[in-house]
């Protein structure tokens, strides 16, 4: 899939893939929301919003708040790519939440998902 379609892509189409995921492992909605508002600054409401006007992958991450100063911590291959080399700096955001919700499907703790 191109990028560009990946970009384009709503996060609310994706975004019961996550808690699907999350859930079959044992894992919480509200554990997946935690590592969402850690990476990108939102709260519960404007997630929400964000989720209910269908916003895009692009626009989800331009207009967040504050991405977590520590997510150079978030290391490993996702979908077969190092977060740590991507090049597109949009992609590698994308592909740092990836690896988030990849972590807390594995059951890895919730504070070394959050690096702390």
């Amino acid at each position: 899939m191109k990028n560009e379609k990946i970009f384009a892509m709503p996060l609310a189409s994706v975004y019961p893939h996550y808690i699907k995921k999350v859930e079959s492992k044992g894992r919480t909605q509200q554990e997946l929301e935690t590592v969402i508002h850690w990476l990108t600054g939102y709260d519960a409401a404007a997630l929400q919003k964000q989720l209910d006007n269908k916003t895009s992958f692009q626009d989800f991450f331009a207009q967040a708040p504050q991405l977590n100063p520590n997510v150079s911590k978030i290391t490993g291959v996702i979908c077969g790519y190092r977060v740590e080399d991507i090049e597109d700096p949009l992609m590698q955001k994308i592909r740092y939440l990836d690896k988030l919700i990849d972590e807390l499907a594995k059951g890895k703790a919730i504070e070394k998902i959050l690096r702390k």
